[in-house]
Order: structure tokens, then sequence, then C-alpha cells
């Protein structure tokens, strides 16, 4: 549930990002509510998860602000840059597993990077996580190439989530799923954000993700946000990339698609 009477959980203000002589990013402002889903969408290569890593800390920026929690990132302190840490999940485009950990010992590394806890605490909770996004106690022991496309999601959202947080940070979740793992994705992701009250903040690509699970979606487009609102309002949006993607021939196919499932 969106919580719209107070502080967003994410601000971001003027932000500008570059690299060399080509500026990505030119003056983007966004608020992100908490307990809400935005799905955040734009063209190839116009910034989407250059934003995402600005916001988490990965780029800088040249100008601007980002706020997680009312703490402006740029004058937090140790202490505050690492509760912010400890607040926030990441789950990356490809997963980003480490490769020679076990699933269970990749949501354990995340663990006792934070937090001092008896190994087989650690590992009690590594083993919770994985259940929690529906991987099976005889998988926890597999290695990242021995799992599935959806299972690795799986094992990253749960390394995202290992230490609680309140804010979910997801870089493309359903890329290279087939469509019936992402739409079990999608599922799973509501169900979390539902049951455990989280800010999402997603970029995606895939329609029907972004009808399924978001609440609002902002569109990326010439360096700034061209569109914000829901699906259906966006769709009307004047900005002429916004309405070819949303209003295109995959949009029309999707929504023929769920018409015909609804009959």
């Amino acid at each position: 549930m969106i919580q719209e009477t107070l502080a967003p959980a994410i601000r971001v203000r003027d932000v500008v990002v570059g690299f060399g002589q080509r500026v990505v990013l030119a003056g983007v402002s966004l608020d992100v509510a908490r307990g809400e889903i935005l799905g955040f969408v734009g063209g190839s290569g116009s910034g989407k998860s250059v934003l995402l890593r600005t916001i988490i800390g990965l780029l800088p920026k040249r100008s601007g602000t980002i706020e997680i929690d009312g703490i402006d990132l740029e004058r937090a302190t140790a202490e505050q840059t690492l509760a912010l840490e400890r607040r926030t999940g990441v789950l990356f485009q490809h997963g980003a597993l480490f490769s020679s950990l076990t699933a269970r010992e990749n949501i354990g590394f995340a663990i006792r990077e934070h937090l001092r806890l008896s190994e087989q605490m650690i590992d009690d909770i590594a083993i919770m996580k994985l259940a929690m996004v529906g991987i099976k106690r005889k998988d926890v022991d597999k290695y990242p190439a021995e799992l599935s496309g959806g299972m690795t999601k799986r094992v990253a959202l749960a390394r995202a989530l290992a230490l609680d947080p309140e804010i979910l940070f997801l870089d493309e979740p359903t890329s290279g799923l087939d469509p019936i793992s992402a739409g079990e994705f999608d599922v799973l992701l509501r169900t979390l954000q539902q049951t455990l009250g989280l800010t999402v903040f997603m970029v995606t690509h895939d329609l029907e993700t972004l009808n399924a699970v978001c609440d609002r979606v902002a569109v990326l487009a010439d360096g700034r946000i061209a569109a914000l609102g829901t699906v259906v309002e966006v769709k009307h949006s004047n900005h002429p990339w916004a309405r070819a993607y949303f209003a295109g021939r995959r949009a029309q196919s999707l929504a023929a698609r769920l018409a015909t499932a609804t009959a």
C-alpha cells in the first residue's frame, strides 16, 4: 500500500550524471512513495540503470540531490550510510551471484558482512530466506552454474532480502526469463512486497510486469522524467516514446491476451 502522507522513501532532485562529454541524466527529479512498487522504463541506453546505480552510490553524480529515508546521501555520516545499506537491498540484472559460493553461501555472505551472528544462525537465516523466495531445501547447496535462470533470480532476490530491507532496488528482474518464470517472479514480488511492506524501485522493460505489479510507472526520455503515473495514465501521455511503448503493437498484443484470459 502506498503511504502518500509520509515523506517519500526515495527523493531525487535535479540529478545530472554524465560520462565524459555525454550527459545521460540531464536533471532527473523523482519521488518514490513508501510502500509502492515504482516501475522505471525508457529506451535502450536511456539511463535507467544509471539512475538506479547512482541512487545506490555506485556511480557519481555531477549535481543534484538524492535522499533515502530523508537522509541526503552526500551529507550522510558513516554511521548513517551503514544504516542505509542495511535498510536497502539490490538485485542486479544478471543476479551477480558469487560463482564460487553455493546459494546458501551467497545469502550467508551478505548476512556475515553486517551482523555478528553465529555460523549456525547465519546458516538458518540463509535457508529461511531461500525458502521465502521458493528455493527448495534440496537446492540450497547448488552453485550458480547449476541453477536455472528463474532460480538464479530467486536466489539473487533472497540475497537482496537477507538483511530485512525496507527498500528494494531491482534491475531488470525478469530479463532473460521465459514467460512462465517471469509471471511466477511477478507474483512472488507482489506477495513479498505486500507481506513485508517493501518499497520497490524497479527498472524493467517488461510490459507484463508493469501491468501486473507496478503501482506507478516513470518514463525516462531525453535524460529526464517524461511521464509519471499509473500504467493507464502513462499510456495516454503526450510523449511520443511513452505512447509508442504503452500503445504499440506489443502492448496491444498483451491487452488482447489479458482480455482473453479474463473473458
